[in-house]
């Protein structure tokens, strides 16, 4: 987790959030890394299987971002303005 800034100076919302967002950071790498694969797996039942995968850190990325728009007002704000879209 990276920090920018002295970590105990720093309140445990602030903590949470940071553990969210970076949670969040993997879970769309891990999607990215499953996608890549599912694309150049020739075996179907493989590809099947990789693709399951993909969509459920998709499942645990929408989780995080639930999440983060319950515990940051602005966060969701953003979110229903852009819905609006």
């Amino acid at each position: 987790m990276a920090y920018d800034v002295p970590v105990d100076k720093l309140p445990q919302d602030v903590h949470d959030r940071n553990k969210a967002i970076e949670s969040l950071r993997e879970e769309l790498n891990a999607i990215d890394f499953y996608d890549q694969r599912m694309h150049v797996v020739v075996d179907e039942e493989l590809k099947k299987i990789i693709a399951h995968n993909r969509d459920e850190e998709k499942e645990h990325a929408a989780m995080l971002i639930k999440w983060l728009r319950k515990n940051d007002p602005v966060f969701d704000k953003e979110f229903d303005e852009h819905d609006q879209v």
